[in-house]
């Protein structure tokens, strides 16, 4: 499962009669949600986190940590091709954004502090995912 997502690309206006005004904010617009308020921050849950907007499954609860930074956190994508990275200079700052490689949601950001093996923490907003339960994992 490590072929990259079908894309799909969709106008603001379609966007918003598929997402709830707080979705569309965050993923479409590059918004954040408050710390400590999201629905997974504290989710001990098994499953894969899906992109709210096109689906593609995105991070598996096995890499699922808490970072203390108040929104949910993980060590790295379920597969390489699942997230992708760039440059973001919002804000007077410098930080790299994850976005869904499959519809360019905007998910969080990604940072260089997280556990081994990869040393990396995916800072993911709640309102960016939906939770599928089951077994862990792609193949779950």
């Amino acid at each position: 499962m490590s072929e990259e997502p079908r894309r799909i690309e969709r106008s603001d206006e379609e966007w918003k009669t598929r997402l709830t005004p707080e979705q569309f904010r965050v993923t479409r617009k590059k918004g954040t949600e408050r710390a400590f308020t999201g629905e997974y921050v504290s989710t001990l849950t098994p499953g894969v986190y899906h992109c709210v907007c096109c689906d593609a499954p995105l991070f598996s609860s096995d890499v699922k940590y808490d970072s203390g930074t108040g929104w949910p956190s993980f060590s790295e994508a379920v597969t390489p091709h699942a997230v992708r990275e760039a440059d973001d200079r919002s804000h007077f700052m410098r930080r790299i954004e994850a976005v869904c490689a499959g519809c360019d949601a905007h998910l969080g950001h990604v940072f260089p502090d997280g556990p081994e093996p990869t040393g990396l923490r995916y800072c993911i907003n709640s309102v960016a995912l939906r939770l599928e339960p089951g077994g862990t994992g792609p193949a779950g």
